[in-house]
């Protein structure tokens, strides 16, 4: 049976790879549980500074398998699919959707539950439940306009256009378009400055942007005053290393 989610670990760095490429890597419900066994693993495991989710064959996603029967509890299933794109965000490492080729409708819900979307110039970006008569339950509704603001949130979903990569990056719903070719080389140079850094650092700054996301302001900051979780065992010996450096 075909392992449709593929993980490689490399230097600090964990690669989830959807793995259905004769599908565009559409979404099914074993592939879901197999995601969701994926982020439970990584939830505990301190080898891992950061996470890449990526698509085999050329292409991200193509969104959910529209040829697979709707689960019996199809509300329950819904929510239990949200849930994990959820756990995928709340992770304690910085999560990057690379992405090329086709990310579509629930491939982007996918890819925004991401920290970071780094996409290439193959790319291209949909929303097309209004297509199929749908309606999101993944997240679409909340976090697309989070990313690009409420008026080109609703030009994506009610028109189903696709945008290119250099599109995406241009309105913010990418953070980067790199030439096609060169998305691993985007993809790990902006992993190594985040990996560079403390990762007790990344993932409580990661922390207290998503828990105080629509808080007043005077309520967020006392947030981050009395729920911070203090320096990194290693602070002294950083900036030890920064005040002994050799001077020019």
């Amino acid at each position: 049976m075909t392992q449709l989610i593929l993980r490689s670990d490399a230097d600090g760095v964990a690669t989830l790879t959807l793995n259905r490429p004769d599908k565009r890597n559409a979404i099914n419900r074993e592939l879901f549980r197999a995601l969701r066994a994926q982020i439970l693993a990584l939830q505990d495991d301190a080898a891992i500074g950061l996470v890449v989710l990526r698509g085999s064959g050329g292409h991200f996603c193509a969104g959910h398998d529209l040829t697979e029967k709707p689960h019996a509890d199809a509300l329950g299933w819904l929510r239990r699919e949200l849930q994990t794109l959820e756990m995928l965000t709340r992770l304690r490492q910085p999560v990057i959707a690379a992405v090329e080729g086709t990310c579509f409708t629930g491939g982007l819900e996918m890819a925004l539950s991401a920290d970071f979307i780094v996409c290439d110039e193959t790319a291209r970006f949909a929303d097309t439940h209004g297509k199929w008569g749908l309606v999101p339950g993944w997240g679409m509704s909340q976090r697309l306009p989070r990313r690009v603001g409420q008026s080109k949130a609703l030009e994506m979903m009610l028109t189903c256009q696709p945008y290119t990569g250099v599109e995406a990056a241009a309105m913010g719903l990418a953070n980067l378009c790199a030439p096609e070719g060169g998305l691993g080389a985007a993809v790990d140079a902006l992993g190594s400055r985040i990996l560079a850094n403390s990762w007790h650092s990344n993932a409580e700054n990661k922390r207290l942007i998503y828990n105080t996301d629509g808080m007043r302001l005077a309520d967020g900051l006392d947030h981050e005053l009395m729920r911070n979780a203090g320096f990194d065992r290693d602070a002294a010996a950083r900036r030890k290393g920064f005040t002994e450096r050799p001077k020019d």
